[in-house]
């Protein structure tokens, strides 16, 4: 698989020279669309836990949550390194010394090699990039930005709560210090094609993203977007659909840019629909077989890939609610 496209595992390997595994840590935050900043409902998509359903429980310490998921590693992994990720919720949200002690508690494990910031782009401010930067010249670090779509209708359906440009502003400020970037988009979002996510991987790979991760949109129950989905359904892709449009997708990817995740496997307890992303092994090994048998690669297609100038000039109309 990892001759098809440029996983993660190929560039920790690449990097460390052994297996390196992300720890998911929660560390306490919440988010400007939940505390009534912005909003108090949060995205449609995004269930109670923040979209960290695995990760460690915030009434543990920092160190308490590495340890306890390092036990559970340890027996098919003894020598592996560990990247410390701040998963759920909007790891920045919060004052600069809090950012610190936590950041620092973390990397105070010397097992850790690095650290990964889940985060919004419009909860970056000049302060906190340059607290990121000085763990750039420390350790590896990667900063996930939540983007889900580069189409405007799309961010007001979801209720994303910030514009493109947020974005844009971001990713300078960011690669203007050498920090890497890691892009969030959930495939399959309501009422887009395609082309749409197509646009949505060329407009963040020409923005200069290290990393991409893909998900097929998850139902979650509890949400708003559950609450339509029962109200109105609408189709959802199968996993033979999704197979063949994320091997699509790859090869329409720059072929530097990291693939961190092809999809997610959904919690039993909360996923709604489609069930069979749980099924991870399937669409894994899915997406190698059908870009084998259609000769596609990551990077394929990438000079036919839109540009960003026709990815703005897409017109559509507003999405309602």
């Amino acid at each position: 698989m990892e001759k098809l496209f440029y996983s993660l595992n190929d560039a920790l390997r690449a990097q460390f020279g052994e297996k390196v595994i992300k720890l998911s840590l929660d560390g306490g935050f919440t988010c400007p669309n939940r505390d009534g900043t912005l909003d108090r409902r949060g995205c449609i998509f995004c269930s109670a836990d923040g979209s960290g359903e695995f990760a460690g429980s915030r009434s543990l310490s920092i160190r308490e949550q590495q340890e306890a998921q390092i036990r559970l590693l340890h027996g098919k992994w003894p020598n592996a390194k560990y990247i410390a990720y701040f998963q759920n919720f909007t790891n920045t949200y919060a004052p600069l010394d809090r950012l610190r002690t936590l950041y620092d508690e973390a990397l105070s494990d010397e097992r850790m090699v690095g650290l990964a910031i889940a985060t919004r782009p419009d909860c970056l401010s000049e302060d906190i990039i340059e607290l990121l930067a000085q763990y750039h010249r420390r350790v590896f670090l990667w900063v996930e930005l939540g983007l889900q779509s580069t189409k405007e209708e799309t961010a007001r359906l979801i209720r994303r709560g910030y514009a493109l440009p947020i974005f844009d502003s971001a990713m300078l400020r960011l690669n203007a210090r050498g920090i890497r970037t890691v892009a969030h988009l959930i495939v399959d979002l309501p009422n887009e094609s395609f082309e749409d996510i197509r646009e949505s991987v060329a407009y963040v790979c020409r923005a200069g993203v290290w990393g991409i991760k893909l998900q097929m949109l998850n139902i979650l129950k509890g949400t708003d977007l559950a609450a339509r989905y029962v109200r109105e359904p609408f189709a959802l892709y199968t996993a033979d659909e999704y197979i063949a449009c994320v091997s699509h997708l790859l090869a329409y990817t720059a072929p530097q840019v990291v693939i961190h995740r092809l999809t997610g496997d959904g919690d039993k307890k909360s996923l709604l629909a489609p069930q069979w992303v749980r099924n991870k092994r399937y669409i894994l090994n899915g997406i190698r077989k059908y870009m084998s048998a259609h000769e596609l690669y990551q990077g394929k297609l990438w000079s036919d890939a839109p540009s960003t100038a026709e990815s703005r000039s897409r017109g559509s109309q507003p999405i309602t609610e």
